[in-house]
């Protein structure tokens, strides 16, 4: 039974993360100044400084969370950690995954995210986009009201994040998803609320970013990864180096099937999973999906040093 290493995607971004690893793992702060380096300003004191809303800017979360997540892959690494037998990211992780599995190189990395975050922010104008939480209802119930809203108003409304049972996130047009969302809570919802994001991600409107981002990824090298990453749409571990480069592309207007990607977890004999990034997001999906695997934070010095303690137990 083996290991899978976990990345979260945005939204798990918080002022002064990671904070008390300093001083305790070089690894952490070497990372920060690589990156740093990389994109020309200090990426670690806006991390610790803040404020909150500058780290939410998707141009600075993206880079800042494929940081972190990699810094403390690193940081696991250097302590002798237990070697993961495959990799896998929510959405954005996906590429903290492939950069920490050696595909691409951290300085190439965090300039192609912030230019990904960018490109995504870009696409729909400011007011035009939404994304709501739909909590209680089965993804047949959702697809089927965003198809008929869809119809019916002439937009774009999609479900995006299968994120476990009865939790989903549907993006499109702003005025679609409020149509939708009383139609939902009709339906049997418990909840169906908008979510405070600047954009619509991994639905068809952010088509115009994945064009724009195809020329940058294939202006850089992407090299076979060292361990399989399950990339998001083909929900399967992958080393072959065009379909990593064609996946990551689609998968920006593409759903996000996390339950699905965790579903692949006993068939791959994955036991153990270790959340490598700030907070504790697919840990706590992991107990929703009802994973076969047992879930490790790591997002604190004291946390990272019991999944050490624990997971070769």
């Amino acid at each position: 039974m083996c290991l899978i290493a976990l990345f979260p995607g945005q939204g798990s971004q918080a002022v002064g993360m990671l904070s008390d690893f300093q001083g305790e793992c070089p690894e952490i702060e070497e990372t920060f100044s690589e990156a740093s380096e990389s994109l020309g300003y200090d990426l670690w004191a806006i991390t610790q400084d803040g404020p909150i809303d500058r780290l939410s800017l998707t141009e600075i979360t993206q880079p800042l969370l494929l940081t972190a997540g990699v810094a403390l892959f690193r940081a696991w690494i250097g302590r002798d950690g237990q070697m993961p037998a495959y990799l896998a990211g929510h959405s954005l992780g996906e590429y903290t995954a492939l950069t920490a599995s050696g595909s691409f190189s951290l300085a190439d990395a965090v300039r192609l995210v912030r230019l990904r975050g960018r490109f995504m922010q870009d696409a729909v104008p400011k007011d035009l986009g939404a994304m709501a939480a739909v909590i209680g209802l089965d993804d047949g119930t959702v697809e089927r009201v965003c198809t008929a809203v869809a119809i019916s108003e002439g937009q774009v409304i999609e479900a995006v994040n299968y994120n476990a049972p009865g939790q989903i996130v549907i993006a499109g047009h702003a005025s679609a998803i409020r149509v939708a969302l009383p139609q939902l809570k009709d339906a049997g919802a418990k909840r169906a609320i908008l979510l405070p994001v600047s954009a619509p991600f991994h639905c068809a409107l952010m088509r115009p970013a994945a064009e724009r981002l195809q020329t940058e990824l294939d202006a850089i090298r992407v090299k076979s990864p060292a361990v399989p990453v399950i990339q998001n749409v083909s929900i399967q571990p992958e080393t072959e180096v065009a379909q990593i480069r064609a996946q990551l592309i689609k998968q920006i207007f593409s759903p996000i099937r996390w339950k699905q990607v965790v579903g692949t977890f006993e068939s791959l004999g994955v036991s153990k999973a270790i959340e490598f990034g700030p907070g504790t997001v697919l840990c706590g999906l992991a107990k929703r999906i009802q994973s076969p695997a047992t879930h490790w934070p790591s997002s604190t010095f004291e946390q990272f040093n019991r999944a050490l303690r624990e997971v070769v137990a």
